[in-house]
């Protein structure tokens, strides 16, 4: 069985869900026939099996992406951008249902689905819009010779997506690997791979040709690393913890593959005392709670000015008080902000990190407790009193939990905020923009938001510093990821006649 009967919880709707991969347009069984749950975080039932791809299935995506390669990097790049521009319409057309599949496989609140199924709409509008600006540049070097570069495709790419963003990452992958002519096998997270292969069936809708998108479900062990080995995939991108990154690069170093790493963070967020509160505590909240801080980018050090003692506390009882309003619950629930942690693996380590901390005698700001006996449901919570070195403070936690450091001086804070071997993101609030510039060019960060936080433009690239990463999504830069540089030199020879 390649389809599935699901039904929406609490709305009582039923879908039609893909279950099987995806390869050359089709829906098919897995070679070996083996499959594997998928379960809803919400409540730890299962939703449906999938079908497991292995080594064997990759090599038959990897075979029927290499055909198609063939003739989709000539197509014309008006025709790339015709099919791109549908593929966004029919998920704009789908988008509550495919919000709907994202929060019940990954236990994201509905409006978090909702807002990442916006996000994915509007980049891939933005990669069919680059199709015919792929362009290369002429070089003046002498009246003897004409001289140009062309941009050219890579190949076969692979990517391997986490399950904290299924489709959001499925759109940054994908979208700039076809606007500038690459096919592309693609492995979902096991725990999450529901909306992906929901999508595959619009992007057959859309009329690609067949192979140009395949996408494999499986473990990382069987289907991951066939990926990553594989020599016919000249390009890998991958998105996770930066353990598995630097594994990623091992791994692709044998075949020379490019790679690009979207990985890890432990993201500071600054409060200095001349920031508009409100907006504040909201962009906080933001920076930590949205999608339960399973976020690479989470803002999780968060340092409040301290140099006004009174204005200190007065602030922390705001942030406290704002924090213990948001609603946590099933996703589908009417007002939930918080739903569920994705996975029993994920919702456990969670659940160390604050055991942990209260071991160490920290104090709670608020939080720190499991929420009900069903589901992987945890409160927001923040930490006081934790130190620069410790635990909690440098590792990622991927929860929604994090910890308030005081600072007084502005060299202090940016030293402190840079004592991190991550730098994937930053935030800055205050009304003084003189500040915010001068702290913005001196931390170590990919990102830097200034009165704002997780606030993405698919305009706008996103990538880390450090081991927080390499390369970059979105923007002009991601289309650098998926394109090599070919240099055409030709003697212009002077006319006979």
């Amino acid at each position: 069985m390649v389809f599935a009967s699901v039904t929406f919880p609490i709305l009582n709707e039923t879908y039609q869900q893909p279950t099987g991969l995806f390869i050359n347009n089709e829906f098919v069984v897995a070679k070996s026939g083996k499959t594997f749950k998928v379960n809803n975080p919400a409540d730890e039932s299962l939703i449906c099996e999938v079908q497991q791809a292995e080594a064997e299935d990759v090599e038959i995506a990897v075979n029927a992406a290499s055909e198609a390669f063939k003739s989709w990097r000539f197509l014309p790049p008006n025709e790339k951008g015709r099919l791109i521009y549908k593929l966004s319409d029919l998920m704009d057309k789908n988008r509550e249902t495919i919000a709907r599949v994202e929060s019940l496989d990954n236990g994201k609140a509905l409006h978090c689905s909702r807002y990442d199924v916006n996000v994915a709409i509007e980049y891939m509008r933005y990669c069919a819009g680059f199709c015919d600006k792929n362009d290369g540049r002429t070089i003046t070097t002498d009246a003897e010779h004409f001289t140009y570069t062309r941009r050219e495709p890579l190949g076969v790419c692979g990517a391997i997506t986490p399950w904290n963003f299924p489709l959001l990452m499925f759109a940054w992958k994908i979208g700039p690997c076809l606007a500038t002519g690459n096919t592309i096998v693609l492995k979902p997270a096991s725990a999450t791979p529901l909306s992906n292969l929901y999508v595959c069936s619009l992007i057959k809708e859309a009329g690609f040709p067949a192979g140009v998108v395949n996408v494999v479900p499986g473990s990382g062990r069987g289907c991951g690393n066939a990926i990553l080995q594989h020599p016919k995939i000249k390009k890998v991108a991958f998105t996770g913890s930066t353990d598995v990154g630097k594994t990623v690069m091992k791994e692709c170093a044998n075949s020379i593959k490019k790679v690009t790493l979207e990985l890890g963070g432990k993201s500071p967020n600054m409060v200095f005392k001349d920031c508009n509160v409100d907006q504040t505590i909201q962009n906080l909240i933001t920076g930590i709670f949205f999608n339960g801080g399973e976020v690479c980018c989470a803002g999780s050090r968060i340092y409040v000015d301290q140099s006004d003692e009174q204005w200190y506390n007065d602030f922390l009882a705001k942030f406290k008080t704002a924090i213990e309003k948001l609603k946590v619950g099933n996703p589908f629930e009417e007002g939930v902000f918080q739903g569920a942690q994705t996975t029993p693996d994920q919702f456990q380590t969670v659940l160390d990190y604050v055991e942990e901390g209260k071991k160490s005698g920290l104090q709670f700001l608020t939080g720190g407790n499991r929420i009900g006996n069903k589901g992987y449901f945890f409160e927001p919570t923040i930490f006081l009193g934790a130190k620069q070195d410790s635990t909690l403070t440098q590792e990622e936690i991927f929860g929604p939990v994090a910890v308030v450091l005081p600072f007084k001086s502005v060299n202090d804070l940016i030293e402190m905020a840079n004592d991190s071997l991550y730098g994937l993101a930053a935030g800055i609030h205050t009304e003084d923009l003189n500040k915010a510039i001068y702290v913005s060019e001196r931390v170590d960060a990919g990102s830097v938001w200034v009165n704002t936080y997780n606030d993405f433009h698919p305009a706008a690239p996103f990538g880390g510093y450090k081991e927080s990463g390499i390369g970059r999504e979105m923007g002009l830069e991601a289309f650098d990821n998926y394109t090599q540089v070919k240099l055409v030199r030709a003697r212009v020879n002077k006319p006979s006649y």
